[in-house]
């Protein structure tokens, strides 16, 4: 495993594969960058070298004691991209949170260096329902999700991940093996940057970030999500970014990286391959 260390310190796992233009692929909550493994495997294949690390406190990452929240998420990924070489005509590709780093990235670093951006059931742009975001998910969703990390913290995720691979929602179930995996990657993680890292992903309003987007971008998201509600994110982002391009997955849930990977791997390749054309 190779690892890299944060301007405060911390030390973050991260592998590529393949070789030629950089692609960095940001995971979601609560799990690790082996997430992205079939993704990574496609791009490399595909002629793209690609980047993926485990988000502070998750993975084989430092649980560091602070820095659970968007500016020190984006810093972190600026740091990955300069430490890995990774700083010219690269895509950035964030799944649920990791839509977060890259919006906040394009607003506290300028987009430096980035050149395409693929959101897939992404965060952004706001998840809370407040009123002037009346799409978004109450409060006392979160509250509830809070109050079982705090008192039931396993077992709330053996139910977590029932909502977040589309149980009762597909016909064709993802196998119990892949929750299993979900399950253990989470058990892995730092309890507090666990807890931390949602209220951060809850709470943190992105769309001041929006206007900072000016590059390609791609929405991918599922419309039977019921972890990341399509109206309050993926068609926010379609319809408030130019240029942004917007690919629904009919009936699919959040994880659609082990719902719809081959298609998910094509499209994004697809899209890629159009900035390589140009």
């Amino acid at each position: 495993m190779a690892f890299l260390k944060t301007r405060d310190g911390t030390h973050l796992r991260w592998k590529e594969l393949g070789s030629g233009r950089p692609v960095v692929l940001i995971h979601g909550w609560p799990l690790s960058a082996d997430s992205w493994d079939p993704v990574m495997m496609e791009l490399a294949d595909n002629g793209y070298r690609a980047i993926a690390y485990d988000r502070r406190g998750f993975g084989h990452s430092d649980h560091a004691a602070s820095g659970y929240d968007y500016d020190t998420f984006a810093d972190d990924l600026a740091d990955v991209m300069k430490e890995t070489g990774a700083t010219e005509n690269v895509a950035l590709v964030g799944f649920s949170m990791g839509g977060g780093e890259i919006a906040r990235y394009m607003s506290r670093h300028g987009g430096q260096g980035v050149t395409q951006a693929v959101l897939v059931s992404s965060v952004v742009p706001y998840m809370l329902k407040t009123d002037d975001n009346p799409d978004g998910v109450p409060q006392s969703t979160f509250d509830e999700m809070t109050d079982g990390m705090k008192t039931k913290y396993r077992h709330f995720f053996t139910g977590f991940f029932k909502d977040f691979y589309g149980d009762g929602v597909l016909t064709d179930k993802v196998y119990d093996e892949e929750k299993h995996w979900a399950w253990m990657t989470t058990m892995m993680a730092s309890k507090y940057a666990t807890m931390k890292s949602a209220e951060a992903f809850a709470t943190t309003d992105f769309r001041p970030d929006l206007p900072s987007i000016t590059v390609p971008t791609l929405v991918i998201h599922g419309t039977k999500d019921q972890t990341v509600p399509i109206d309050a994110t993926g068609r926010a982002v379609a319809e408030q970014v130019p240029g942004a391009t917007l690919i629904e997955y009919d009936g699919e849930p959040h994880a659609v990286f082990a719902t719809q990977t081959e298609r998910l791997s094509q499209d994004i390749v697809a899209f890629l391959d159009n900035r390589r054309s140009a």
